[in-house]
């Protein structure tokens, strides 16, 4: 596999490899408007990027049953009472058993939520940002939220994107492999260069094929790897 392939293509070996054009758009997910996301509250988003950081390298069953703490001892991921916690106060929660007691992540609550606050000062509220943000240069919101925030680089960023419904594609490791077999990018997968050539070729495939991004990075998943479901073998 040199060159890339047209999308009409990847859905066909995804429908192949699925069990047929039905079974394939079953497994598909749909992201929410820019109008859904634009009303979500900033506590809830700072929530989803907590999980999604304690989630990575971690085992994500763990924390989910474990959420109904983090929410406990996080005030439901009120921005303001974070913001007035001090480091004492966070150093305390770290060893709090109904959570994963991580100091480190820990720490990133209160990074996250300052992010979040002076977002919502300029932009009326951290989720009108986001869902403002076009989805034709999602790689910037990832570089934003990798500066800015804490732990939210790699995939991080992306995977709480997804959760809140933001349409973005994900460099799982199927994708991945993808990309650089068909030579979409042939550096270090998180340069500016490597994102900038793969955002790039997500845009050609969805004017090609007018599905989100999100669909577009599910499909290709769906079409290469070990991942035979619904056929024979």
């Amino acid at each position: 596999m040199q060159t890339v392939e047209p999308f009409t293509r990847i859905y066909q070996r995804a429908c192949e490899r699925k069990g047929g054009a039905l079974a394939l758009e079953a497994l598909l997910s749909n992201c929410a408007s820019a109008e859904d996301i634009a009303v979500i509250p900033d506590n809830l988003l700072l929530g989803e990027l907590t999980k999604k950081v304690f989630q990575s390298g971690f085992v994500w069953r763990v924390v989910r049953q474990k959420w109904p703490g983090f929410c406990d001892v996080f005030f439901d991921f009120n921005i303001e009472k974070i913001l007035l916690m001090s480091d004492e106060m966070l150093e305390e929660k770290a060893r709090d058993v109904r959570i994963i007691r991580n100091a480190n992540k820990v720490f990133t609550v209160r990074h996250n939520a300052l992010m979040i606050h002076d977002l919502a000062l300029e932009h009326g509220s951290f989720a009108r940002f986001i869902a403002n943000w076009p989805t034709e240069n999602i790689i910037g919101l990832w570089a934003y939220l990798k500066q800015h925030g804490a732990r939210l680089g790699g995939n991080t960023g992306p995977y709480a994107l997804r959760a809140i419904g933001k349409d973005t594609f994900i460099l799982s490791s199927d994708v991945e492999a993808y990309l650089r077999a068909t030579k979409v990018f042939d550096g270090g997968i998180n340069s500016k260069r490597s994102l900038a050539q793969i955002q790039q070729q997500f845009n050609v495939w969805q004017q090609q094929s007018n599905r989100s991004l999100q669909q577009i990075s599910q499909i290709i998943a769906f079409s290469v790897g070990d991942n035979y479901v619904g056929m024979l073998q």
